[in-house]
């Protein structure tokens, strides 16, 4: 970070501190203490959504218009937050989300926070535009895993290329290096996007791979007719990558029942439901708004994921009354990474998971799978 730079109060940047703040009691409080720690520009940028920002506050609104229906008296020996998800067993179905280019917020990216991942045993989703390679990634949480004597599963998230050999030389990467799934954004390959990288951070997994255009000129085609419509994702694109690897293969960015089916049916092992945190376009329906229906829509045995606007332990438990196998993590790991760092970020998913654990105690789930629609009060039925 040079010095200098202000953050988004208008106040000369602050480093991230090394020791975890004392007035952080829920995950939630790492974003108020993020606005310290990062530099104006790249603050709007993480922050923001798409236009007015109906579709990012609607995300919120969604949780917070579910009730509780607490249950005491329930026998909580042995209790855990234990859960299978595509051959792997987590701490918890909580998992971090796929967040491109983290050394915006902290010198030490996505470093740190694959480090977060295997202390707190936390599943990490790699983004393409990652700032680290997404070697370097897997390298230091293979090492971490050795050290800390535990694992952690590691997927990797895909946009596809223009040129389906870039795409592949991705997958075959990935594959090289560990991961242990595919994760395909479909929701996001057109969307709005003014922000310049600042030096020093750049998609560090697209060496020597063409820069995508993502701008128009005033006269001629605007977005029909032009090389970005070359990027939209199709299901022949779904048929391609079913065919060139083994490993499971999620799709992210589905909101649709009839999509959520189609996907299933042409290879997708899990799916997650997810708007790009509100990110792409406004007036879009939320995740938890949609998730029962997709749930009717796949076979019982499809894992689905729920993304965007998770920010506390009962909006865990919501999304899997709703019909979610897990949830994932976006913008409050960055906010935990820019203020503490690979500190922050562990914090962070301990303080989700003591959450986690507190409404699981008073509602008398004693484990994830006994979390179901009797847990939520005046749920209209799924659709």
């Amino acid at each position: 970070m040079n010095a200098g730079m202000l953050n988004a109060l208008g106040e000369p940047l602050r480093p991230a501190h090394s020791q975890i703040p004392a007035d952080i009691a829920c995950a939630a409080d790492y974003e108020r203490h993020a606005a310290h720690h990062i530099e104006a520009q790249a603050w709007r940028h993480i922050q923001g959504g798409a236009d007015q920002n109906l579709t990012l506050a609607h995300n919120r609104t969604a949780f917070d218009n579910l009730r509780l229906l607490p249950r005491p008296l329930a026998d909580m020996q042995g209790a855990h937050t234990r859960t299978e998800l595509l051959g792997h067993t987590l701490s918890s179905p909580i998992l971090l989300a796929p967040v491109a280019y983290q050394r915006l917020v902290h010198p030490e990216g996505e470093i740190a926070t694959i480090r977060a991942a295997v202390a707190l045993q936390t599943g990490m989703v790699v983004s393409t535009l990652s700032s680290c390679t997404l070697e370097e990634i897997a390298q230091t949480g293979q090492a971490a895993e050795a050290e800390m004597g535990q694992a952690a599963p590691r997927w990797f998230q895909l946009y596809l290329q223009p040129d389906r050999a870039h795409s592949l030389q991705l997958l075959r990467r990935a594959e090289a290096a560990g991961y242990t799934a595919i994760v395909w954004t479909v929701d996001a390959s057109i969307k709005r996007s003014g922000f310049p990288l600042p030096y020093g951070v750049e998609a560090a997994n697209l060496h020597g791979m063409p820069a995508t255009q993502h701008t128009s000129p005033l006269q001629g085609p605007i977005l029909f007719g032009t090389p970005l419509m070359a990027q939209v994702p199709s299901w022949d694109d779904l048929r391609w990558l079913r065919a060139h690897t083994a490993l499971p293969l999620i799709v992210k960015g589905v909101l649709s029942p009839a999509q959520a089916q189609q996907a299933v049916s042409l290879g997708a092992d899990a799916l997650i439901v997810s708007n790009h945190g509100g990110r792409v376009l406004d007036g879009v329906v939320s995740p938890l708004d949609v998730l029962p229906a997709i749930a009717s829509s796949v076979d019982p045995h499809v894992p689905l994921l729920l993304d965007s606007g998770v920010r506390y332990g009962t909006d865990v438990v919501k999304a899997l009354a709703m019909g979610a196998s897990a949830v994932l993590i976006g913008r409050p790991q960055v906010h935990a990474l820019a203020t503490a760092g690979l500190l922050g970020v562990a914090h962070m998913l301990h303080l989700l998971r003591a959450e986690l654990e507190l409404t699981m105690t008073h509602l008398g789930c004693t484990t994830v799978d006994r979390i179901t629609r009797e847990v939520l009060w005046s749920v209209a039925p799924a659709s």
